[in-house]
């Protein structure tokens, strides 16, 4: 009887050993180096599981079970997209929670990422604090002011239960002509350069030795999004979305230069401009995209599409 229990314990203890290692999830651990949890967790995923986390739908298509079943990675709110007229932060809150709830219900347990341009204050939320548009910050010529408005941005999209704002728009203005010249800070590539401090504000300092890394400071930030990449401000009479005719060392001095430091202060994303660069859509661009703003400029966060950019 005596070897049986000891054969029955040793069992017993294998089989607990067994559910341990599977119930371990390597891509869950913080213990684990970032690069080890990002490569097992790829390991696990299936095709439409990639898929899903790459795709961004509009809050009014967000239920629980849309997120569970199609995996769904991110959602926003277009522009006056609300939960209900009025909206207090709770109601926020409770909306991006339920949704949260049926992304983390999936096999892999991922959760969602949701987005909304708080691009002037947390301008689609009732009673919020809403500030100047840029046009209106740039003549200001004060980087310390604007990283205090993103400062409130940040504070004020989180109590909302929002971890990302798509903010701040770095186009540069070369023709007042076109129509959202009041989302430029100024004309002057330099002046642009000066308020993404905006980003500090919104992400928190990057901490000394981590310049150029995707960096978000806490619960009490969001992830900013430097946009639209790029030559957005220089289309062709100023119309909307149209193509920017310029040589490269005129894109890369006057449009690309708020990039470099909107990436050293550790921009979480970059989104990818509806407009053209000399007949080529920036949607589509390779080299701007990949071998420039990936490769070149070493950018680490993601790049997101605009509204129906892909289209």
């Amino acid at each position: 009887m005596g070897s049986l229990h000891k054969t029955t314990f040793v069992l017993l203890m294998f089989c607990l050993a067994a559910l341990g290692s599977a119930d371990y999830l390597k891509y869950k651990d913080p213990k684990q180096p970032l690069g080890v949890r990002i490569k097992d967790l790829l390991g696990r995923m299936t095709l439409a599981e990639k898929i899903g986390q790459m795709t961004q739908i509009e809050r009014e298509n967000a239920t629980a079970e849309a997120m569970s079943k199609y995996f769904i990675g991110s959602v926003l709110s277009g522009g006056g997209s609300v939960p209900s007229p009025q909206a207090s932060a709770a109601a926020w809150q409770s909306m991006v929670n339920e949704m949260q709830k049926g992304a983390l219900s999936t096999r892999l347990g991922i959760p969602m990422i949701y987005g909304i341009d708080a691009v002037h204050g947390h301008n689609n939320v009732y009673k919020a604090t809403i500030f100047p548009h840029n046009v209106g910050l740039g003549a200001t010529r004060d980087p310390m002011l604007i990283k205090r408005i993103g400062e409130a941005t940040a504070l004020e999209v989180r109590a909302t239960g929002i971890p990302y704002a798509f903010a701040p728009c770095i186009a540069v203005c070369r023709d007042p002509r076109w129509g959202r010249c009041y989302e430029s800070y100024s004309e002057d590539p330099k002046v642009v350069q000066s308020m993404t401090t905006l980003i500090s504000g919104l992400q928190g300092d990057v901490p000394a030795g981590s310049e150029g890394r995707p960096y978000v400071g806490g619960s009490k930030k969001v992830a900013a999004c430097a946009k639209h990449y790029v030559g957005d401000g220089g289309t062709f009479m100023g119309i909307n979305e149209n193509n920017t005719v310029i040589d490269a060392h005129g894109l890369m001095t006057i449009h690309m230069p708020a990039y470099y430091n909107s990436i050293i202060r550790g921009v979480s994303t970059v989104m990818t401009s509806y407009s053209s660069w000399n007949g080529k859509k920036m949607h589509a661009n390779h080299f701007l995209v990949t071998d420039f703003l990936k490769n070149k400029l070493k950018f680490r966060g993601f790049v997101i599409s605009d509204w129906q950019g892909i289209d």
